[in-house]
């Protein structure tokens, strides 16, 4: 399956208003094309779109939205996942029309995680202009970033991603008990995986155990170190739990940070992410989270 990135998310909020402030005023990313009362579209680059804040009922992750490059590989990834007994519903106008897409359809993993394969996004050509001057790094087909979503049945989870989507196992880590309250109970330690269809060490992170928002965290990457101290300082400005010290991690190298987002789950804002190259990495059992930092505050 010729699946290129990470190439948006669609999240539902209870709360738009603080979504906006947060994502405009914080993270620094821009406002998009078609944004209004009930949704707020935000440009990190020159897609029309990287992620979606739909105003609801409820905060929960509406789609991860994975990028093939054109209708044919869409079709292809359509009929074998049918094939392996994953139904998929394909778009109507409206929805291609809205998404800003020639081609999509409709999947759901193992864990029920909502996906949207898709082909086709429109570009938006004007100056992107963020408010701090900031710069994020999605070119050369890495993608938004990264996401993380809960796979409480880690083997099905892996094997899906791994060996129907495409993606490479990057790297895997151990988890104490304590870690994955909503683990499978009785072992003495928990899976964490991490896997890519590109050169970003990872575009996905599969956490072992459930959690309500259907998202464990999204991460986007900044190409300077000042870009995230300067974000870090309106984070403590504006009175925002810092979830996580500054640190390096140990897998992707990334220096970053972790904060508290509006509807239960967490940003990462990283600089310095390692590229790989797929046809010579070796997949490791990682033994620490980071190299240095990352204190945990909940």
């Amino acid at each position: 399956m010729d699946i290129r990135s990470l190439g948006y998310l669609r999240i539902e909020t209870a709360d738009l208003p603080a979504w906006r402030r947060y994502a405009l005023d914080i993270l620094g990313m821009v406002e998009g094309e078609g944004s209004g009362e009930t949704v707020l579209h935000t440009r990190i680059d020159d897609r029309i779109r990287r992620f979606s804040f739909v105003a609801g009922d409820t905060d929960r992750l509406l789609a991860a939205g994975f990028e093939l490059p054109h209708a044919r590989a869409l079709d292809e990834a359509a009929e074998e996942l049918e094939a392996h007994g994953f139904p998929v519903k394909r778009a109507d106008e409206a929805t291609l029309a809205e998404r800003r897409v020639q081609g999509l359809v409709h999947v759901e993993d193992p864990a029920g995680n909502p996906l949207e394969l898709y082909c086709g996004q429109a570009q938006d050509h004007s100056p992107l202009g963020t408010p701090y001057g900031n710069r994020f790094v999605t070119g050369d087909h890495l993608g938004l970033g990264h996401v993380v979503l809960p796979a409480p049945d880690m083997d099905a989870a892996v094997s899906f991603y791994e060996h129907l989507l495409g993606f490479q196992l990057r790297d895997r880590m151990k988890l104490p008990p304590a870690a994955v309250p909503t683990g499978a109970p009785g072992r003495d330690f928990h899976w964490m995986n991490f896997l890519s269809p590109n050169a970003r060490h990872h575009s996905l992170g599969l956490y072992p155990g459930a959690l309500p928002p259907g998202i464990v965290h999204f991460m986007v990457e900044t190409d300077s170190l000042d870009a995230v101290g300067y974000c870090l300082d309106r984070m403590n400005a504006a009175g925002i739990p810092i979830a996580s010290t500054l640190g390096r991690h140990s897998n992707d190298h990334m220096v970053s940070f972790y904060a508290h987002a509006p509807g239960g789950f967490q940003v990462e804002y990283g600089w310095d992410g390692l590229l790989v190259d797929p046809a010579t990495w070796t997949t490791k059992e990682i033994t620490s989270d980071s190299l240095w930092g990352h204190q945990w505050n909940g």
